[in-house]
């Protein structure tokens, strides 16, 4: 595509956030796997909700602009999703695994907050005002599970991860492990 005019931009950035929504969808079911939190999981679930959605709303924008959804794959939304997905897989105490996935879910909001703000100006600017009202009310739900995601940071998760205390270094790693098994165990 070429991007010839600020019309071919914001149709550029409307099939980049469909891609990344789309491959969001894929991705949330995993995080809200890998979380051990129960309210972590649920936000997770609650988004994937909300990102169907999203994707839904894109499709009508693209479609009142006589465009298709087709697109280059989303590579910047791939790479978030990348690190979220190694964060799910390191090997630690759960607590702070869960903070890891706050702090990666939380970089693919921030990814989208900056798309969703530039399509939304891009519409307002080219007079596409339906455009403009559902990027609006996108950015604020994507604003709004930022806010979530640092509440429940704040309140619940990094508090846990930060009273975790590492093995004496006398201790070895089979008793660590023992001792996170038993603590898995018992609660």
């Amino acid at each position: 595509m070429e991007l010839e005019t600020l019309k071919d931009l914001y149709v550029h950035e409307l099939k980049d956030l469909y891609s990344a929504e789309n491959q969001l969808i894929k991705a949330l079911p995993k995080m809200a796997k890998a979380a051990t939190n129960r309210q972590l999981s649920a936000a997770f679930r609650q988004h994937l909700e909300q990102t169907k959605r999203h994707a839904k709303r894109l499709e009508q924008i693209l479609k009142s602009q006589d465009e298709s959804t087709r697109a280059p794959k989303c590579e910047g939304m791939e790479g978030l999703i990348a690190e979220g997905d190694k964060m799910a897989k390191e090997d630690g105490e759960d607590e702070v695994r869960d903070a890891g996935l706050i702090a990666a879910a939380q970089r693919v909001e921030h990814y989208e907050i900056a798309g969703y703000g530039c399509a939304r100006t891009y519409a307002q600017l080219l007079g596409d005002k339906r455009g403009a009202r559902l990027l609006e009310s996108t950015l604020q739900e994507e604003g709004n599970t930022d806010k979530k995601l640092t509440k429940l940071a704040r309140s619940v998760i990094n508090l846990k991860a930060k009273k975790l205390k590492k093995p004496a270094k006398e201790e070895s790693a089979v008793t660590a492990t023992i001792k996170g098994l038993v603590k898995k165990v018992t609660g």
